[in-house]
């Protein structure tokens, strides 16, 4: 008598291509906005209260691309 492989269920499936990668892109445009907004909020608004505000908005923003761009490319995609 042969072992048979267990059945996959519908919730053991992964999601797919497609569903992985929109996922990673809304992240990623996520992440690039709220770069983008903290560097427009900074130099256009905070320096006026805060001039160290500002500065640390910016250097939180600068750390956000490389940050983005690991959670866009997975090394571990299946």
């Amino acid at each position: 008598m042969t072992r048979r492989e267990p059945a996959w269920r519908v919730t053991d499936v992964p999601a797919g291509l497609s569903e992985r990668q929109r996922r990673r892109r809304r992240r990623y445009y996520a992440l690039m906005g709220t770069c983008l907004l903290l560097i427009l909020l900074a130099w256009n608004v905070v320096r006026f209260f805060s001039t160290g505000a500002a500065v640390a908005m910016t250097v939180v923003a600068a750390l956000l691309p490389p940050i983005a761009a690991f959670i866009a490319n997975p090394s571990d995609d299946r």
